[in-house]
């Protein structure tokens, strides 16, 4: 996938080859040309300066202006507190909620479900290395046993995996106008067709897919979605999951995201893998007991957080250092990035 920023027409011109009879003339004419004087101490190498190296994504975060960043509302805030680890240490999970218009019905479930406190008292159930983490009630699947839920609940159709694309078309097409232009679009990044999308972008501080009709929000490291039984069942909200390995991009459009893990992922990444069939635990000892889950505007001393705008020339600029690595590291340029590489900074805000 290549960065619309880069332009197709220059990443072919820059694989184009030399013609082989203009490097024998070169060859010949520095053969027989006289012997170059010796350098003079101003044009010895030494004596130049060494030049700057371009920064790195993580510097031009540190270094973006506090106008680039934008508050995240403890109300889009879903905090998770495990049992504590086994030396005694506090593990909590802090999770943004996707904002509208994407996945409301079951969003409005999980607020429920935290003012109801549900999942105090259930568990970490699933395991699955390089795929996901999966929380809520171990004995869900028996309808004599199960946690009954809240009142109120949404049924939520399939068709709300994805929403109308009409926000994003003026964006993309303004992106297309730049590329034909060899100009790189000002602020917002756009990618070209994936294996998954005719088109990505990085909108509103989120990942989303689009094929000009619809868009929906992407599935990376640390996504967090709905479980859910055979279609036509879409999950109510009661059990989630998040992703802990490679980007399940199949999932796009398949489950209901509802936000991402901006908090604690190593507390949920570091636990033991699942014995069972598709990593769930075989016996309740092994389950991690989840102590409470809330809305963040209910944790008392939350701490603050932001993420750094996607509208702003600050994520262009960190987007584009994540598509070509022009730092010291580094020998090539990619010249092309995956959605997923390019995670939207969060931080907790200071003072």
């Amino acid at each position: 996938m290549e960065a619309l920023s880069q332009g197709r027409e220059g990443w072919h011109k820059s694989f184009v080859m030399k013609h082989p009879l203009l490097l024998s003339v070169a060859l010949l004419a520095s053969c027989n040309a006289a012997p170059a004087p010796a350098p003079t101490p101003e044009a010895s190498p030494a004596a130049v300066p060494a030049q700057k190296s371009a920064l790195a994504p993580t510097e031009i975060v540190a270094a973006a202006p506090a106008a680039d960043w934008a508050a995240i509302a403890p109300s889009d805030l879903l905090v998770m507190d495990l049992a504590p680890d086994a030396k005694g240490a506090a593990r909590r999970v802090v999770i943004q909620l996707l904002p509208p218009p994407f996945s409301q019905g079951w969003i409005g479930n999980i607020r429920k479900l935290a003012a109801a406190k549900w999942w105090d008292g259930t568990s970490v159930n699933r395991v699955q290395d390089g795929y996901v983490v999966q929380w809520g009630d171990p004995d869900g699947e028996d309808k004599v046993k199960a946690k009954p839920l809240p009142a109120g609940l949404t049924l939520v159709d399939a068709a709300y995996y994805a929403t109308s694309s009409s926000e994003v078309r003026p964006l993309v097409a303004d992106a297309i106008a730049h590329e034909a232009l060899g100009t790189p679009h000002p602020n917002t990044p756009v990618y070209l067709k994936d294996a998954y999308a005719d088109t990505t972008v990085v909108w509103r501080g989120w990942p989303v897919g689009t094929d000009g009709e619809k868009m929906w929000p992407i599935h990376c490291y640390a996504t967090v979605g709905v479980g859910r039984d055979y279609p036509p069942d879409t999950g109510s909200g009661a059990e989630l999951y998040a992703v802990i390995g490679q980007a399940p991009r199949q999932l796009d459009r398949n489950i209901a995201v509802v936000g991402r893990v901006i908090e604690g992922m190593e507390h949920l990444s570091s636990l033991p893998r699942g014995t069972g069939d598709i990593g769930f635990y075989k016996t309740a000892e092994e389950r991690t007991p989840i102590l409470s889950i809330r809305i963040g505007s209910d944790v008392p001393g939350l701490p603050r957080y932001e993420y750094l705008s996607t509208e702003s020339k600050s994520f262009a600029s960190y987007a584009d250092a994540r598509a070509n690595r022009r730092d010291s590291f580094y020998i090539r340029p990619a010249g092309g990035v995956d959605i997923c590489n390019v995670p939207v900074p969060v931080r907790r805000v200071q003072g």
